[in-house]
């Protein structure tokens, strides 16, 4: 059963844009206004996948609330290594920190989705899935870098596992679109099933 139904999605995410529009689906997209990091203090004490689901459902009623009549879809995905939730790197010193301090070890990518309407939290979900990087040395690294740019700190975890990610990671264990930052299956299973 194809999804006719339209909704906006609370994201800027260039990934999940791409995971949906590749499906036809009827949506249009609004940046969310989210202060994430303020979110993240506050629940400092709060387990990983909450914090995912909580910011998920704070993107999706920002836009919510000013487009009450409208299926408001918000996402968030964190970065879980050694039990701390590690934030995007803010330009490519970071990333190069970043890809170092997970190279050659596992770490989890929890991605959670949030359904709106009217302002109130119809559906929400969390996935989370184990990557592995390979072990990498410092040209293994700056080269990687040199070939991404500065497109790679749009990504959670310095890499963008549609695009050139596979040539530093050595496993997924779990949902490819969980990594990518949107759990994919479990949204449309919840569309079909609805006739909102």
């Amino acid at each position: 059963m194809l999804i006719n139904t339209q909704f906006i999605l609370a994201s800027s995410s260039k990934s999940r844009y791409k995971i949906l529009k590749k499906l036809n689906l009827n949506f249009s997209t609004i940046k969310p206004i989210c202060d994430e990091e303020k979110i993240k203090k506050n629940l400092k004490k709060t387990k990983s996948f909450q914090i995912a689901k909580h910011l998920a459902k704070a993107k999706a009623q920002s836009i919510s609330q000013k487009h009450p009549k409208e299926i408001v879809v918000g996402c968030d995905t964190v970065l879980v290594f050694q039990n701390k939730i590690i934030n995007k790197a803010k330009n490519l010193n970071e990333a190069f920190m970043k890809i170092k301090k997970l190279s050659g070890k596992k770490h989890k990518i929890i991605s959670a989705v949030s359904v709106c309407k009217n302002n109130k939290q119809i559906w929400s979900y969390h996935q989370t899935s184990i990557v592995s990087l390979r072990q990498l040395n410092k040209n293994n690294i700056e080269d990687y870098l040199k070939k991404n740019g500065k497109e790679i700190l749009n990504s959670v975890g310095c890499y963008q596992v549609e695009l050139l990610g596979p040539t530093i990671i050595e496993n997924i264990k779990g949902d490819f679109f969980n990594v990518m930052g949107f759990p994919l299956f479990p949204f449309l299973k919840f569309m079909q099933s609805q006739r909102i």
